[in-house]
């Protein structure tokens, strides 16, 4: 697919599936590690009462950020979000046999301006595992991202994303979305990473969810979605400092201001 027909697909739909974008051993090497920290049920229906998340992903994966940070994402960002652009939420969402629907929402919806409008933020989530109609797949209403204030789902009928592991959903944070029912015995792991404008505020405070220890070990890119970075002209700063001061702070491997986890 072209750069034109994933602008044509995001304009009028709202969302755009892109297959095969990482190689199956990176997945497995993820899926391992973030099956070791899955293992809260979420607190309501919204979380869901039989899915596993995981918040704070890269301070607990540290090669999930191959998905964070992957180039055709990134470039297609680039386009989307002005630049300096940071890491809103990062999750893993592990939905297991017998979970019901999600409630529909929006990942924009926090962000209090009235539609319709440009997005705030845009959502992608990776598919650790096959996504199908029944084992919970993301369903979306195609064009919701259009829709006026105050406009709620009532009767449309939704698309169920049914992709292949290792492929990814981009949308807008103004497209209606839920995760599916899981009717089958296995489970559904996904990554859900939402990106936002660089004067957006994040969901996850991501300077205090992941530690600055492990934050060195990352790129620059990666640092910067995390808030190490300036909005400029001066949004972001420490102290009137550039916060990636934050990271020489302490020699590499001491013990950080951070806790660690």
């Amino acid at each position: 697919m072209t750069a034109a027909q994933i602008a044509e697909r995001l304009a009028k739909d709202g969302y755009v599936v892109l297959d095969d974008l990482v190689e199956r051993s990176l997945l497995d090497d993820i899926h391992q590690d973030v099956d070791q920290h899955a293992t809260h049920a979420g607190r309501n229906d919204f979380e869901g009462y039989r899915t596993r998340r995981v918040y704070a992903l890269l301070d607990k994966v540290p090669a999930e950020a191959a998905l964070v940070e992957h180039p055709q994402i990134m470039e297609l960002l680039d386009q989307l979000l002005q630049p300096g652009f940071l890491l809103s939420a990062n999750l893993a969402i592990n939905i297991s046999p017998g979970e019901s629907v999600q409630p529909w929402h929006h990942d924009d919806a926090f962000y209090r301006l009235d539609r319709p409008r440009r997005p705030v933020s845009w959502s992608v989530i990776w598919a650790l595992d096959d996504f199908t109609a029944a084992n919970g797949g993301t369903e979306l209403i195609r064009a919701s991202h259009l829709w006026p204030q105050g406009r709620r789902p009532v009767s449309e009928t939704p698309v169920s994303v049914e992709m292949a592991a290792g492929s990814a959903v981009v949308f807008s944070g103004l497209l209606w979305h839920r995760g599916g029912a899981n009717t089958t015995n296995g489970s559904r792991m996904a990554i859900t990473v939402q990106y936002c404008e660089p004067w957006g505020r994040q969901q996850e405070n991501m300077m205090l969810a992941v530690n600055r220890n492990h934050v060195r070990g990352f790129s620059e890119r990666i640092r910067g979605l995390l808030g190490y970075s300036i909005h400029p002209p001066f949004m972001g700063h420490v102290n009137g400092l550039h916060p990636r001061r934050l990271l020489d702070a302490d020699p590499p491997g001491a013990p950080s201001s951070d806790s660690d986890s």
